[in-house]
């Protein structure tokens, strides 16, 4: 709920196509981010066990340096 509260206040004053077009370009961007993060995992998921290991990680933190390649979290 805090993030719609935020987002009002943000654009408060906006005309109705400024808000669609923040929301266009918000949307835009949450796309490209889950993009960039389907496609980390799809490549370090071809990579073998000991390639992992070799950059230092497992199977198991794909998806968190997915995570964290693509949202910065």
């Amino acid at each position: 709920m805090a993030f719609a509260h935020d987002t009002q206040h943000a654009h408060r004053g906006a005309s109705l196509a400024q808000r669609l077009g923040f929301l266009r370009a918000d949307l835009a961007d949450r796309v490209e981010k889950f993009r960039l993060y389907r496609a980390t995992v799809a490549e370090l998921e071809m990579l073998s066990e000991r390639e992992l290991n070799d950059l230092g990680m497992s199977s198991a933190d794909i998806k968190s340096v997915a995570r964290q390649a693509a949202y910065k979290a």
